[in-house]
């Protein structure tokens, strides 16, 4: 998920591209958490850079929440807080990736306020604003706003294609501090959650918005999905308030449940690792890995170990990123400022090492390299390597208050906090 969690805060068609299956380029980021929904991508970081840091390409104001970009073409996309009409809405921004230019902008609708802003310290008050990214191919972009109203764009024009209001259309649930997950693009459709019995887990057609399949009775997290391959088997792993449900992404169809405890939030997503899959969340929950087998036609979800409070393994909301069978990222629970990054090897639990510093802030991969955003706005490159911190690169780039995941697409670097948006060149 976008940062959410247990924070206070704050159809028909309009017009018609020519739908064009989309296989995500290289230089593409068309989605929260990358190409393939892992928070990695092939694109590679060189270092060193500048004593100055890496160019700053652009820099624009950008309100509210935690949206991070989808970058594909020549188009970066991303959710914002403004003004319109006299009411604070969400917006989908579209802009020029190598300017910054704004092409067009579409509201989603009001947000429930709740704390009122962004204090400027680093506290729990986030700011009022959207958590959820968007998702973007060839032709199309889709956003699922606060009040869980699924859209799609015509990515040139910025016209509405279709939408769906879960909420009136499918007897949705919000969550109390609202939604916070990101729509998942996977072999034309798109993914979520949020509907009520019989129709939580919803899966559309890219280009028309009908349903494809609906099921279950559920209910959701600010957690987003992640898709992977267990087995031989393509599957759509949920992050739900009973714990992991995995499910057939063509049909919806049920293959394994991995009950899980909840407490107040869940927010980070799972993590997919041959047949391991981890899970973590705060508040005193902590985190559990199972391993998935199948025998037959039946899935088993075996635990491998539980992990409880917020130390050594809580993830509040920031969701760690897979190498080489260890994750790095924030493992830490509302340690504002100071919290660390930490490796921890995935099929067991144990933390091989951990440095102070970073906060709940974000982290993506890149090869060898982990690149983290602190929330105090750096830029952090260390090593991928299970035996040591290895700090590679740092950088400022933003003000604000950031805990919203960065993007590599080409050799550039796109990111938010709640005040501004960057993009930064990197070596080559």
């Amino acid at each position: 998920m976008q940062p959410f969690a247990g924070l206070r805060r704050t159809a028909c068609l309009a017009a018609i591209s020519v739908f064009v299956p989309f296989v995500a380029g290289a230089a593409d980021w068309p989605g929260y958490r990358g190409p393939e929904g892992t928070g990695r991508t092939p694109e590679k970081i060189h270092v060193p850079w500048p004593a100055t840091g890496p160019r700053v390409v652009w820099k624009v104001p950008s309100k509210g929440g935690f949206s991070s970009f989808a970058v594909v073409g020549n188009r970066a996309y991303c959710l914002e807080l403004r003004d319109v009409s006299g009411a604070e809405q969400e917006v989908l921004v579209a802009r020029d990736a190598t300017s910054g230019t704004e092409l067009w902008a579409k509201p989603l609708g009001t947000v429930k306020i709740h704390d009122g802003g962004d204090d400027g310290t680093p506290s729990n008050k986030g700011g009022d604003g959207p958590r959820s990214s968007p998702a973007a191919d060839g032709s199309r972009v889709y956003a699922f706003s606060s009040r869980l109203v699924l859209s799609a764009f015509d990515a040139s024009s910025g016209n509405e294609v279709w939408k769906h209001d879960i909420l009136k259309e499918f007897e949705g649930r919000n969550i109390s501090w609202q939604n916070a997950q990101s729509p998942v693009l996977e072999g034309g459709k798109i993914l979520v959650s949020g509907g009520g019995a019989g129709q939580s887990l919803l899966a559309f057609d890219a280009a028309t918005g009908n349903v494809v399949w609906k099921g279950f009775d559920e209910t959701s997290t600010h957690a987003t999905a992640v898709v992977g391959t267990i087995a031989g088997q393509r599957q759509a792993v949920f992050f739900l308030k009973s714990g992991l449900l995995s499910v057939n992404p063509k049909t919806g169809a049920e293959l394994w449940r991995y009950s899980f405890p909840f407490r107040t939030s869940t927010a980070a997503s799972p993590v997919i690792s041959g047949d391991i899959v981890y899970c973590s969340a705060g508040y005193g929950v902590g985190a559990g890995a199972v391993r998935v087998s199948k025998t037959g036609a039946a899935w088993t979800a075996t635990e491998i170990y539980r992990k409880a409070g917020n130390v050594p393994l809580a993830n509040h909301w920031s969701t760690p990123v897979l190498n080489a069978g260890h994750l790095y990222g924030m493992f830490q629970f509302k340690e504002y400022g100071t919290g660390p990054v930490k490796c921890v090897e995935i099929a067991t639990g144990s933390v091989k090492w951990e440095k102070a510093g970073f906060g709940p802030g974000q982290v993506i991969g890149s090869g060898p390299s982990v690149l983290a955003l602190t929330d105090a706005g750096e830029l952090v490159v260390f090593a991928a390597s299970p035996k040591a911190y290895e700090e590679l690169a740092r950088a400022k780039v933003l003000d604000g208050k950031c805990w919203t995941t960065p993007v590599i697409a080409g050799n550039r670097v796109y990111a938010r906090s709640t005040k501004e948006a960057v993009c930064v060149e990197l070596p080559r």
